[in-house]
């Protein structure tokens, strides 16, 4: 083996002398330019007779490598990244802010998820159960019919109707909201997880306050999670809704044009 190492690294040094040493004051603006200049001194090196063997490095490559070469695979590799994700009660897996359906058997396991750079894949037990399109859209979703229970039937313990039944139990406006937010989506099973959200803010602020919150977001036109988590988080819930801030602009500002301008 030590040999052959010293054989390999002779090898190196004998490129560095003849290439790198070559073109070592030569400026290059391309790849394309520097692998041609390097492509031109290659050639005669590979052609140099051997001082103490008969042949060249090009007849020694015919002679012994050549014939032992497999063909290129028909595919180039393709770099991918592997992620552990648990599918969701909206048989969905999020990948990157995005999300990808599976079959809506496999609601709460785990599967394994290969992404590329244009593709993602969903793997159960080793098997492929999802191929999408890769999309760099936060918050959206990518669905297959397939995946869907059979005319939207009750997914898992989950179903439109549980979840508003649950809202309307905290209030008529939580009620409203969950409604609004499941009628945003092409398929209510994808508002599944920000309405589970929305709810579960309750727990944490209690639910009159969440019924109040919705009650604000619904009059500011905004039903989305992080709306309704902010209002709570900053209390806005328990100002009247009249009491809406506005924004003073100044009188004069050496930014501000003002309506003589434009006559």
């Amino acid at each position: 083996m030590t040999s052959n190492k010293a054989k390999v690294e002779t090898g190196v040094l004998v490129v560095e002398r003849w290439i790198l040493a070559a073109l070592r004051r030569r400026q290059f603006f391309s790849l394309g330019e520097l692998n041609g200049a390097i492509r031109a001194l290659l050639e005669p090196l590979n052609t140099r007779p051997f001082k103490k063997l008969p042949g060249c490095r090009r007849s020694r490559f015919e002679e012994l490598d050549r014939p032992a070469l497999k063909p290129l695979p028909a595919q180039p590799y393709v770099y991918a990244e592997w992620k552990k994700a648990r599918v969701h009660i909206d048989y969905h897996v999020a990948m990157d802010g995005h999300y990808y359906s599976v079959p809506y058997t496999l609601i709460k396991k785990a599967v394994e998820v290969r992404v590329t750079r244009h593709t993602v894949e969903c793997f159960y037990r080793g098997e492929r159960v999802a191929s999408h399109r890769r999309s760099h859209r936060k918050g959206g979703h990518t669905t297959v019919a397939a995946h869907m229970p059979e005319a939207h039937r009750q997914a898992g313990e989950w179903s439109p109707r549980r979840l508003m039944q649950w809202a309307a139990k905290n209030g008529p406006a939580t009620g409203q909201l969950i409604r609004a937010v499941l009628d945003s989506r092409k398929h209510p099973q994808q508002a599944y997880r920000a309405c589970l959200g929305i709810l579960r803010l309750g727990k944490a602020y209690g639910g009159e306050r969440l019924e109040a919150a919705c009650r604000r977001a619904l009059a500011l036109g905004s039903c989305r999670y992080k709306s309704i988590e902010s209002i709570l988080k900053n209390r806005l819930d328990e100002k009247p809704l009249a009491e809406q801030p506005e924004l003073a602009l100044p009188d004069a500002h050496s930014n501000i044009r003002g309506p003589e301008y434009y006559h």
